[in-house]
């Protein structure tokens, strides 16, 4: 699993630690200092992942990822000292799939690594996926696109993943617990609170209106469900 990993930490002896384990694995590593210096570097050399540090000069880390979440689904893990929920939610809110408080081990870092772009990668395993359609969305597994009523729909891979699980399975409900089990994994470091987050960001980009929503729907005191939306009509 040969990546090219963009490494964005102001701490030039962490990065170099890390880029020491990335090229231990095989991967490519490419490192800058400060936030501008990442958004230029991902726009030239389109990395397979970004380990992005929260508190850099120039630009920060989330006005980073908010940035290229308008440009981009590059999937990005998130390096923070900010310990509280609120704070590591924040990240996911803004677009991060993953992230990783300090202080960590390297050892730590390159199984995250590892597991996002297992995730990010799994669908070139599965050629023959049909796209999922539900109501006027339809979710292209293979080719991660999403589009809502002919309109496409830029969604980051942790949000890919809730989505597609849902959609194989129209109208089920899902507890929080069920859809990490299918997206996360055995990843501990996880919250439900995480699938939280992912279902908001999903209802601001194919809901009409995002409080009310119509296809991915809350059942009180157990989940979400995906449906086609025709009970709102």
């Amino acid at each position: 699993m040969n990546a090219r990993v963009l490494v964005a930490e102001d701490d030039t002896k962490q990065a170099e630690v890390i880029r020491r384990y990335l090229e231990r694995e095989g991967h490519t590593a490419l490192l800058v200092h400060d936030g501008r210096a990442a958004l230029e570097e991902v726009r030239r050399h389109r990395p397979d992942l970004l380990v992005l540090d929260v508190m850099m000069p120039v630009v920060d880390g989330l006005d980073v990822c908010r940035i290229l979440r308008r440009e981009s689904d590059l999937p990005v893990l998130m390096l923070t000292a900010r310990s509280t929920e609120d704070d590591l939610l924040l990240g996911l809110d803004l677009g991060a799939d993953d992230y990783l408080t300090k202080p960590y081990s390297p050892r730590e870092l390159m199984a995250r690594i590892r597991t996002l772009l297992r995730r990010t990668r799994a669908s070139a395993a599965a050629p023959d996926d049909p796209v999922l359609r539900v109501g006027a969305l339809a979710v292209d597994p293979v080719r991660r696109i999403v589009d809502i009523e002919g309109r496409r729909v830029t969604c980051t891979p942790g949000e890919f993943d809730v989505l597609a699980t849902m959609a194989a399975e129209p109208e089920r409900v899902f507890t929080r617990r069920q859809l990490l089990a299918r997206t996360r994994g055995d990843d501990r470091y996880i919250t439900e609170r995480t699938i939280d987050v992912h279902v908001l960001n999903l209802r601001k980009k194919i809901e009409p209106v995002p409080r009310q929503p119509v296809y991915l729907q809350t059942v009180f005191g157990v989940g979400y469900r995906l449906t086609d939306g025709s009970r709102a009509r």
